[in-house]
Formats: C-alpha cells, sequence, structure tokens
C-alpha cells in the first residue's frame, strides 16, 4: 500500500470526524474534499489546496449570484459551467474546478442562498482541504537514500559502457547487447523525478547543499549520457586494432574505475591531452583502411572530451556556489 493512499485515509477519517464534530452538513463532502486535497508533495498540496479553495470561492459567489437572478434550473447550471470554467482555466484555478462544483451543486440541491449555507460550504473546504494540508506537511518519505543508491547504480553503469568502450578499442570484434547504456539511462530519469519531488518536498532548508546536488548531479549525467551514445556510435567505425586504440582504450580503463571516484582530478583530460599531440607527430595512414580508423579514434577522443568539459562546468558551477556537500566524480 502506497505512502499516498495511507495519507488519504488519514485526511478523509479526520476531516469526516471533524465535519460531523463541529455540525457541518453533508460531512461526507469534508471527506471528499480531502481526498482530493492529498498531493504527492509539499509544495505541491500547498499550491493545490490554495488554488482549490480559490476556485471553491470564486465558483460559490457566481453560482450564488446565477441562482438569485436566474433561479434554480437545470439549465443555471449549463450557464455556470460555459462561463464559470472558462474563467478558473484564465485565472490559473482549472485544478479547482470538481471542488467547485461540489459546492455549487450542495447549494443547488438545497435550491437556497443564504448566510448559513454559505458558511456551512465555506467550513467544509476548510476541514477538508485544511486536513488534506496538515497530512501532507506532517509526513513526506524522505528520498536521501534512494538518491545515494541511483547515484552509485548511476556510476557502476556509466564504468560498465567504459569498461566495453576499452575492450571493443582492443578487440573490435566484441559483441555487447547494450544493456547498461538503457539502464543507466531509466536511472537517470528516476533520479531526476525523485530529485524534483526531494526539493518539492523542502518547505525550509532550500540553500542546503543536498538540495541542489542531486539536481545538478543526475542533469550532469543525463547530458555525459548523450556524449557517451555519441561515443559509441563512432566505436561502430573502429572495426580494425591500431595502436592508436590501445592507447585510448588505457584512458577509458581509468574512466571506468574513476566514475566511481568522490574526487575529480582531471587526470585523464591531461592524458587525453598528451595523446592528441602524441597522435599529431605520429606518421600519416598507410592506407584508407587505416585512415577511416584512425579518423574515427580521433572523433571519439573528441567527443571524450566533451563529456569531460561538461564534467568541468559542473565543477566550477558547484566551486563557485560553494554549497554542494561532496566533490563529484568524472
Amino acid at each position: 500500500m502506497g505512502i499516498r493512499v495511507i495519507k488519504t485515509a488519514l485526511a478523509a477519517l479526520a476531516a469526516l470526524y471533524t465535519a460531523h464534530y463541529i455540525g457541518l452538513d453533508p460531512p461526507l463532502s469534508a471527506g471528499l474534499l480531502a481526498i482530493l486535497g492529498v498531493e504527492v508533495t509539499r509544495k505541491k498540496g500547498l499550491k493545490s489546496a490554495f488554488v482549490r479553495f480559490m476556485a471553491s470561492v470564486l465558483g460559490l459567489f457566481f453560482a450564488s449570484l446565477l441562482f438569485k437572478l436566474l433561479g434554480f434550473h437545470i439549465w443555471t447550471i449549463s450557464l455556470f459551467i460555459l462561463f464559470v470554467f472558462p474563467l478558473l482555466s484564465r485565472l490559473q484555478l482549472k485544478d479547482g474546478i470538481v471542488t467547485s462544483s461540489v459546492i455549487v451543486f450542495h447549494i443547488y440541491a438545497r435550491e437556497e442562498v443564504t448566510a448559513a449555507l454559505i458558511g456551512n460550504e465555506i467550513m467544509l473546504l476548510l476541514t477538508g482541504l485544511g486536513w488534506a494540508t496538515a497530512i501532507n506537511l506532517l509526513y513526506m518519505p524522505k528520498e536521501e537514500k534512494r538518491l545515494e543508491a541511483l547515484r552509485h547504480e548511476t556510476e557502476r553503469h556509466f564504468s560498465g559502457i567504459f569498461h566495453y568502450m576499452g575492450q571493443t578499442l582492443r578487440n573490435p570484434a566484441l559483441v555487447w547487447n547494450g544493456g547498461e547504456l538503457l539502464e543507466a539511462g531509466q536511472t537517470i530519469e528516476e533520479g531526476l523525478m525523485r530529485a524534483d519531488m526531494d526539493r518539492e518536498n523542502r518547505l525550509w532548508g532550500q540553500d542546503s547543499a543536498s538540495w541542489r546536488y542531486y539536481p545538478t548531479y543526475f542533469e550532469m549525467r543525463r547530458q555525459q549520457l548523450e556524449s557517451m551514445q555519441q561515443m559509441l556510435v563512432l566505436l561502430a567505425f573502429v572495426y580494425e586494432t591500431l595502436p592508436q586504440g590501445e592507447l585510448v582504450a588505457d584512458l577509458f580503463d581509468n574512466l571506468a574505475e574513476d566514475v566511481k571516484s568522490d574526487v575529480y582530478e582531471g587526470y585523464v583530460a591531461k592524458r587525453l591531452s598528451e595523446l592528441e599531440a602524441r597522435f599529431r607527430s605520429m606518421p600519416l595512414p598507410a592506407s584508407r583502411e587505416e585512415f577511416e580508423v584512425r579518423a574515427a579514434i580521433l572523433q571519439l577522443m573528441h567527443e571524450l572530451k566533451r563529456y569531460l568539459d561538461i564534467a568541468k562546468r559542473w565543477k566550477k558551477q558547484k566551486n563557485s556556489q560553494k554549497t554542494v556537500r561532496r566533490e563529484q566524480q568524472i
């Protein structure tokens, strides 16, 4: 059973008992409003409660006006829907249309507009949405442990991909199913989603390091994964084993280990620059095949540099903010 289901049950139960205790009519509506008000994050819960309350108050005002002027007819409700629903949408209150409709139908069912009835409807809103907001604020599951696990899982997938790249440069006939690439993408997307939920659940402590760390981290990994996908495309053009490929394979072997490290040293970037200078001094290709393979390896090195630059840009941003609690890997 999900935590949201439990929270919804508690909010509805509390709203029903409260409405019954203070004599609201009908008390079941408070439970329905509580069910509608429970959300997945604290900020969404607060926004949802505000939107639903404002939409309901506006709907109650216009419905009362229409009923007073035109009477309690079915076609009056149609006019209410025709004019008020677009207005609520224009005011960015469309999420409160259902809640507003519940309140308006109460007025229509009673066929009267009195101060006591309007007060009853306002209290139903405050009771139902109030308990939903209270339960939302009271508890939200923490995402820290899951985010940390996703970080390590992402690094494990990256390590596997780099290990495969090194092996392929040494043995172009190697066959790989690409499982780590797909799993890395899924892990990163889940990480971004959970990082966003973690941020939405923080009403205070927005200046903490972890509040910024995980969204930045998984966004960096997503950009790096795109770079790695391009590397794999270029790797497909390396169909012969060459000394240049062996040297670049050593870089990927280093990355397979460094990607798990907590500190960015810039060692691979330095080695990459040295290799580029070394390749310029090597003899030109002796055959068309060697030319094609060496060209693919050179492009692969350029893409590897882009991968490393992504990490450098992120690290510069991190150091300037001085808020991230850990150095992060390449």
